[in-house]
């Protein structure tokens, strides 16, 4: 019985999400219109704060823009595509297809695809699968489980630190390298990740607190990449862009090749000498 009670809700969802539109006037349009363009003004003047702390290398702030703009003209030419509502009897022949097509198209394909016969699948059981089996939010899930039993558990705080970053995730970030540090102790690496994950957190911007990090890890190991990354992308948004040259430099030069952050020092030398040139022409 239940089963069919959902069934009936989701159908009822389906039917309501075809005739939805067939209701709307073009006044309505017009204010989803004004919301699309309310958001891209806001995406210019993100891309404009952006640029100008240094986040955003003027060629990439530049290609942002103009992929922006290309957007509103899009809106604005399919406003004007746009048909006119239809007459009212062709609007209710619309409505009775849905109501009578939606419910016995759903049903076909439930009787052909489905499988009513299967059983739950809970989360505890989900969450008992192999980890190459499981999705990320089931992967967190399980992690932070295991951490709100195990919270002295440094090999889960070092799993699952990486995946919030991943996720966008700065601040959960943050405090997952701070459980690393506390628990094992300062190094190199420990302290360069925190950095990371403090910069994340900032949007981007290297703070007092994130250089910190870096400097500590830099006393641990003068070599770190990140680290050096990190340090020269904080010069340069304190305006010392000799500093941050010399920096990436040294890293683009010295660094074991394949290493990641030899590869992103130099393509951030590359962006800088462009912006250099430009501004020379």
């Amino acid at each position: 019985m239940l089963f069919w009670l959902l069934f009936a809700l989701m159908t009822g969802a389906a039917v309501l999400a075809v005739l939805w539109p067939l209701g709307r006037r073009r006044a309505q349009l017009a204010g989803g219109r004004e919301a699309d363009l309310a958001v891209y003004r806001d995406q210019l003047a993100e891309i404009e704060r952006d640029r100008a702390r240094g986040v955003l290398p003027e060629s990439e702030a530049e290609a942002a823009r103009i992929e922006v703009s290309r957007r509103v003209l899009a809106l604005a030419d399919k406003e004007s595509a746009a048909p006119a509502a239809g007459p009212l009897g062709r609007r209710r022949a619309a409505a009775v297809l849905a109501l009578a097509g939606v419910p016995l198209l759903a049903i076909g394909l439930y009787g052909a695809l489905g499988s009513p016969e299967m059983p739950d699948a809970p989360l505890q059981a989900r969450l008992a699968k192999p980890l190459e089996q499981q999705d990320i939010g089931i992967l967190v899930a399980r992690i932070e489980a295991h951490l709100a039993q195990a919270p002295d558990d440094p090999r889960g705080w070092e799993l699952l630190a990486p995946i919030y970053l991943r996720l966008g995730r700065g601040e959960d970030a943050v405090r997952a390298r701070e459980h690393v540090l506390r628990l094992l102790g300062s190094n190199a690496e420990s302290e360069a990740d925190l950095g990371e994950a403090l910069v994340v957190a900032a949007n981007g911007v290297v703070n007092a607190e994130a250089r910190a990090a870096f400097e500590r890890a830099r006393t641990h190991d003068p070599a770190n990449g990140k680290a050096q990354f990190f340090l020269g992308l904080a010069a340069e948004q304190d305006g010392k862009r000799s500093e941050a040259t010399a920096i990436w430099r040294a890293l683009a030069e010295k660094a074991p090749p394949g290493d990641p952050w030899r590869i992103a020092a130099a393509r951030r030398l590359e962006q800088v000498e462009a912006e250099n040139s430009g501004k020379g022409n």
